[in-house]
């Protein structure tokens, strides 16, 4: 028997490499949502999973209509050959849906309701672009107001400014994620992307070894003038309006097509599929804050970490998605963590934030880093628009 605690656990996690979404097709826009996915699961049988012990496969998307509508996790199970018998469905909180898809696999195995879930996400926005399901919040007037929706360029701009984050350190902060992202080695857990014997491709996209401050200052901001801003100011009276905007296209996520896949298990699962566990899920939270705000990253940091029963001086690694560069910029700040640990493959503004896939991208990252320095503890965190926010906290085993 295994000697490891009740609760749950990662025995391997992977990714596809990101691909940019461009105008007239990105690398992997050929590609449809179920088969990035079934690639994922067909590596894992390959890699470390008897499909006909996993209980259920769970997907994260952010936009789950047209090719993302259906239930995505059962047509790629087939699609990549499992059993008839396992099943499979989507999970759904915007930017937040692959890591809560993860999460939602971690508490079913922790409660002894399954031994083995497989969950991650995808997101191919070539194919189905962000918006694309025309949800009420954006596009319902009375709604948008009431809930206080707006942009989440809009919500990025808004919470630097309340929090002193200028626009030279946004511009700052986003040149090193492109030099770490050029300077990071591919990793065992990332899965070329194939179509039929050929490789798509097999790294990243999208990093510049050529970025620079002076090329990123002089470039416009986006959102100052969003007639958006007329509704912060109704919804908070006073919040600050940087008019001459403070993000850009540089300090922006790029889009990305992509999917993750981690594999969750009970202790039990250790004999199941004959491997060790790499990893504790030692905390899980998700919280909201006041719509516009992009601020619940840091409260479900917290939480996670205080369920978890660290702190943040416990950490190795910070990944946090960089759904624009003021939300790492405030992690670091608001939890006192040293820049190095944040990123150190770099993130979103250089290589791309593929929605839904995005949770699964950051625990394999995590985990990698761990690995190569030997690190014990990592903390992730999503922000979304309305004001929500994810968390897991990771405690590498030995």
């Amino acid at each position: 028997m295994s000697a490891l605690l009740p609760g749950a656990y990662v025995y391997d996690a992977v990714r596809l490499p990101r691909g940019r979404v461009r105008k007239g097709g990105g690398t992997l826009a050929e590609v449809p949502p179920y088969e990035l996915f079934g690639q994922l699961l067909a590596a894992l049988e390959r890699r470390s999973v008897s499909a006909d012990s996993v209980a259920d496969v769970l997907v994260g998307i952010s936009t789950p209509v047209g090719e993302q509508g259906g239930n995505l996790a059962r047509a790629a199970a087939l699609w990549a050959g499992w059993p008839d018998s396992v099943p499979g469905g989507v999970v759904s909180r915007l930017c937040c849906s692959g890591l809560d898809a993860v999460e939602s696999a971690a508490a079913r195995v922790a409660a002894g309701c399954a031994d083995v879930i497989v969950a991650g996400g995808v997101e191919s926005m070539s194919r189905v672009p962000m918006l694309s399901d025309r949800p009420a919040i954006a596009t319902d007037a009375d709604l948008g107001e009431q809930t206080g929706f707006v942009t989440i360029g809009v919500s990025a701009d808004l919470t630097a400014a309340i929090h002193g984050i200028t626009r030279a350190e946004l511009d700052a902060y986003a040149v090193q994620s492109h030099r770490k992202a050029t300077a990071a080695a591919v990793s065992e857990s990332v899965v070329p992307v194939r179509k039929g014997s050929a490789v798509l491709l097999a790294a990243d996209e999208g990093a510049r070894a050529d970025a620079s401050e002076a090329a990123f200052a002089a470039l416009p901001a986006l959102f100052g003038d969003d007639p958006a801003w007329a509704r912060v100011a109704r919804r908070l009276p006073g919040a600050p309006h940087p008019a001459d905007g403070l993000h850009t296209i540089a300090t922006a996520p790029q889009l990305a097509d992509g999917a993750s896949a981690v594999v969750v298990g009970s202790p039990h699962a250790e004999e199941m599929l004959g491997r060790k566990p790499i990893a504790q899920i030692a905390g899980i939270a998700q919280t909201a804050v006041r719509s516009p705000l992009l601020t619940a990253p840091v409260t479900a940091a917290r939480l996670a970490l205080r369920r978890a029963g660290i702190t943040a001086a416990d950490l190795d690694v910070l990944e946090v998605n960089e759904s624009f560069a003021v939300t790492p910029l405030l992690l670091t700040r608001e939890l006192g963590v040293p820049p190095e640990l944040v990123n150190p493959s770099g993130g979103a503004l250089a290589v791309g934030h593929p929605l839904g896939a995005t949770g699964g991208n950051l625990i394999v990252q995590a985990l990698d880093a761990l690995t190569r320095t030997g690190g014990e503890h990592a903390l992730v965190t999503i922000p979304a628009a309305m004001g929500l926010g994810s968390a897991m906290v990771l405690r590498r085993l030995n």
